[in-house]
């Protein structure tokens, strides 16, 4: 699915075309050695923002036909 421009920049993400692939999970412990603190000011905040409900709601029922269909995949990152 591709993230809406209006939420991106709520992210503070650039103009160019975002998505989020609901066929595909990532399987890891949080926080994971590669994320990095949003601000030097607040070392242990990692999260830039939240989805909006609708586009949440959308991702939520991606990944649930995919599972459904059992096409859904996970990958364990480390």
């Amino acid at each position: 699915m591709e993230l809406p421009l209006g939420a991106k920049k709520r992210l503070g993400l650039d103009d160019a075309p975002s998505w989020i692939v609901t066929s595909e999970l990532n399987r890891f412990v949080w926080p994971g050695y590669d994320l990095r603190p949003t601000t030097r000011d607040k070392p242990d905040v990692f999260a830039w923002g939240f989805l909006p409900v609708e586009i949440f709601a959308t991702l939520k029922s991606g990944i649930a036909t995919h599972q459904r269909e059992k096409r859904l995949r996970l990958t364990p990152r480390e």
